[in-house]
């Protein structure tokens, strides 16, 4: 018997533990922060559904779908609790939207954001800077689970199932697909759905910063046809 596995799960669970409370101290910063580095990324995101996923909520936008799904065309939901968990990013968590925010400090926060997919960035933001600058200096590059303990997130399945569900439902929400086949939603074809109007900005090439796991299962497969010119 091999006396070190007990030990090595025991480390293992201590390491899971100790990420997982440290991911719990991360709040939300807005997409203007992650924006300040990843510029290409953002101005893609811009362009996006999720980006503009607050101002269905407005009197008047979206009437028809809203006809069709029993909601009121005219009402508007921008301050109600049952649709800004989806259509804002960290609604009802430390540093996410909050209607009585101050009005710059909602616009960074309005809308499907950044971080609504890599997870509060307070603290990995951190470690995003400081892995590039030792990239930079010297061509180190630093392990993916010191983000995971900082609070970012691999699990784009997760993040993206929080809203649009599985198959034919979003958890509580009227827009699915028994209303339209549209809302169906199926995580691989949607996130290669990339580009203006859609739902994932545009991929571009990384520089290899970080190393070893986690690592999203498409990521090869994004990076072989990914833009140039972004960090």
């Amino acid at each position: 018997m091999n006396i070190f596995l007990p030990f090595l799960s025991v480390l293992s669970v201590l390491w899971a533990l100790s990420a997982a409370q440290a991911a719990d101290k991360a709040t939300y910063e807005g997409f203007k922060v992650c924006a300040k580095c990843h510029d290409l990324q953002a101005e893609a995101w811009q362009a996006t559904s999720h980006a503009k996923a607050f101002d269905i909520l407005k009197p008047g936008q979206r009437a028809e779908a809203k006809v069709k799904a029993k909601v009121d065309p005219n009402k508007d939901y921008t301050a109600d609790p049952g649709c800004l968990g989806c259509h804002t990013t960290g609604y009802g968590e430390p540093g996410g939207y909050d209607p009585a925010m101050p009005p710059a400090q909602a616009k960074a926060l309005a809308g499907v954001g950044c971080e609504s997919c890599h997870g509060p960035g307070s603290q990995f933001k951190k470690e995003h800077g400081d892995a590039e600058g030792r990239f930079k200096k010297g061509g180190a590059t630093t392990d993916r689970k010191v983000l995971v303990e900082a609070g970012q997130t691999f699990d784009y399945e997760k993040a993206c199932v929080k809203c649009h569900g599985v198959g034919t439902n979003k958890p509580g929400s009227p827009f699915n697909a028994l209303v339209d086949p549209k809302y169906a939603f199926e995580f691989d074809k949607a996130v290669r759905t990339t580009g203006k109007g859609k739902g994932v900005h545009d991929h571009f090439k990384l520089i290899g910063v970080f190393s070893g796991q986690p690592v999203h299962r498409l990521r090869a497969e994004f990076q072989s046809t990914a833009k140039e010119g972004a960090e």
